[in-house]
Parts: structure tokens; sequence; C-alpha cells
């Protein structure tokens, strides 16, 4: 009886969960903001223009919103998850989004979600950067709280099992976790989080690689400091990410984990010798990850504001 239940109590829990990813559909602005998604990506094509690394900015935030409480928004709220360690001085982008949320409150009050508009940005900026599209689902709706508890992201030193059981957590497989690890084509990284991988504390590494960034990155001081996470297409988003691996050239530990003699070799090959495989896994990743416990129906709010709850 006691496995029954079990079983019984594991259904429920996908049911629930497909039952809040099926109340998303890419239609769900058609007739309240028909505007909505070509606002979003207007505003994302001219931040990514001026600057080539929002793009990878947007993408993050995005990451960042989903692996803590769901794709609720709640990163964009002021101070809470924004402070937290995972987060605090790498996170950026907020001036983007609130640009778009403000003209979207002058064409559709208090329709668009920040959760969506963000959603929706993070597929704008691979775009806008060379990379696959797809069909976001839409309707999802903005947390009323931030939790502060970023626990759940992995972080630059994670071990290959840690980031398989960190995104088995949110119910993405091995597959989709070497793929979203692919967004690292594009982005920098802190010096902090690479130094002791070229300072000796990985053997995995390419010797020149290593070597080239020691002029930016020494060994105190200089934190901040900043290296490109692909250093063939550091603004393109390409499969270039896993072609560095089979050199050696990941720049965090938790890039070259991937290609290590490890489970996952074989999908960083095909990755690296495939762009369209990479391409694919991606974007079937990233609806998934986007499905992530989204707030819907009366669920939640739709901020006026993306920066702060409704008063």
């Amino acid at each position: 009886m006691a496995s029954a239940s079990c079983i019984s109590l594991v259904l429920l829990v996908a049911l629930a969960a497909t039952a809040a990813s099926a109340q998303l559909s890419s239609t769900f602005y058609d007739t309240s903001c028909p505007r909505a998604l070509v606002t979003i990506k207007s505003g994302v094509a001219a931040a990514v223009s001026s600057n080539p690394r929002m793009g990878a900015s947007l993408l993050r935030l995005h990451f960042h919103d989903c692996f803590v409480n769901g794709c609720d928004a709640s990163v964009l709220l002021s101070g809470n998850e924004q402070n937290a360690p995972a987060n605090a001085g790498s996170l950026f982008g907020f001036g983007v989004i609130d640009n778009i949320k403000t003209q979207l409150e002058g064409i559709c009050k208090q329709t668009v979600s920040c959760a969506d508009i963000l959603t929706v940005a993070a597929r704008d900026s691979v775009v806008a950067l060379g990379g696959p599209s797809w069909t976001v689902p839409l309707g999802r709706r903005d947390s009323t709280s931030a939790t502060g508890n970023t626990g759940d992201l992995p972080g630059p030193g994670s071990s290959l099992a840690q980031l398989q059981a960190a995104f088995a957590k949110k119910n993405l497989n091995t597959v989709d976790m070497v793929a979203l690890s692919g967004a690292h084509t594009i982005g920098r990284a802190q010096c902090q989080n690479f130094r002791s991988r070229i300072y000796g504390g990985d053997t995995n590494i390419n010797a020149a690689f290593a070597t080239s960034l020691k002029a930016n990155c020494p060994q105190s001081g200089g934190n901040g400091n900043l290296a490109a996470l692909d250093a063939t297409t550091a603004n393109a988003f390409d499969n270039a990410y896993y072609t560095n691996l089979l050199s050696q050239k990941g720049l965090l530990h938790s890039d070259q984990v991937l290609f290590n003699n490890g489970s996952t070799d074989n999908t960083v090959r095909n990755f690296a010798s495939s762009g369209v495989a990479f391409s694919s896994a991606f974007a079937t990743a990233m609806v998934k990850m986007g499905n992530i416990s989204p707030l819907t129906g009366t669920q939640g709010q739709i901020r006026l504001s993306c920066s702060k709850v409704n008063s």
C-alpha cells in the first residue's frame, strides 16, 4: 500500500506541474496585447545592439529567476535575491526589462507580466546574437515576494554530479543541462570564479589557455576582472563553447567537467560537431526551463513595475 500511495503522490505532483505548464500558451497575449512580443523584441534588439554583453545578461537573469522558486520574476524585485552571494554584483539587465515594461504599460496597462517579459527577452537575446529561436509559452504571473534563497543555483565550482542533481531537481535531464550550459557561448565571468582553475586547481586545462588568462586575473586582487566564457566567438551564440571544451579551454571548472572522461562527453562531442543539434537541444531545454513552477490563473499578480510588488 505504501508504494501505491507513493506512486499516487508522484503522479499528483507530475499532474500539477503539467497543469501549470498547460495553462501557458504562446497565444496568451494575442487579443489582450497583440503588440507585446514585437515590443519586447525591439527593446532587446536595441539593448543588445548597443551592448552585445546585454544578451548574456538577460539570458542569465532568466536562468537565475527560474532556478529560484520558478519563473516568477522574483529576481527582478529590488533587494532579496539580487543581494544573495550568487547574484550580488553579477546580475545586469534590470534597466532593459524596466524600459520594456514601461513601454508595455503604455499600450496594455497591467496586462503583460514581468515574468513573461523576462522569458521572451531571454529568447530574443539569443536570436539577436545569432542563435536559434523557439516559441515561448506565455501566461506567467509575477510573484508578490522574493525568497532570497538562491541555494538551488549551481556554482562555478560545481562537479558534474552536482550539476546533474541541480538540474534534475528542476525536472531538467542531463542533455538539457549540457545544452543550457551552452549559454556560456556568450557572456563573461569574473576572475574570482576561475582563479583557482588557472593557478593549478585543475589539471584539465590547456596550459597556454591558462597562461593567457593570468595577465588579467592575478593570484590576488582583480576579483571582478572579466574574461570571455567563450574566447573563440565571445559575442556570437554558436556551438564554439563545446569545441573549446574538447581542447580543455572551458573557463569555469563547471564548464570543463562536461568534457572530462565522464558521462556527458558524447553529448559535448555531438554539440561540438553539430550546431543544429545544439540549437535544437537548447531550444527544447529553454522551453522546459521556462515552465518551471510558473504562477498562473489568479496566482500572484501582474506587477505595474518589475522592481516592486503592487501597493
